[in-house]
């Protein structure tokens, strides 16, 4: 069954299909570049352990790749809870301070 054949229950406008569409590659713009980031930090860990640095920086650099991470995480776990209710009486900006709270705190 499709969205179509749900008598438009939960059928979008136009307007609201194409701001949710640009909402939708701002954040994916937004992920990839966390995404790059972590990458670069993740290779400068790499190095620091072929070249046998000292392991308080490894470990420190190794924290830094999973806080990256684990922003991106949450980004694309508030992003898969916004298309989910997408259409539905939900306050997205609510959505959006719980998952920064647990992106900080997580």
């Amino acid at each position: 069954m499709n969205q179509d054949t749900l008598g438009g229950i939960f059928a979008l406008t136009e307007n609201a299909r194409a701001n949710a569409m640009t909402d939708w590659y701002d954040k994916k713009h937004e992920m990839l570049n966390r995404l790059k980031r972590a990458e670069g930090q993740l290779r400068g860990v790499q190095r620091l352990v072929e070249e046998e640095d000292d392991c308080e920086k490894v470990v420190q650099q190794l924290a830094a790749v999973r806080k990256a991470l684990d922003k991106v995480f949450y980004k694309a776990v508030t992003c898969a809870l916004e298309r989910e209710l997408e259409g539905q009486r939900v306050d997205i900006a609510r959505i959006e301070k719980y998952t920064q709270l647990f992106a900080k705190y997580g």
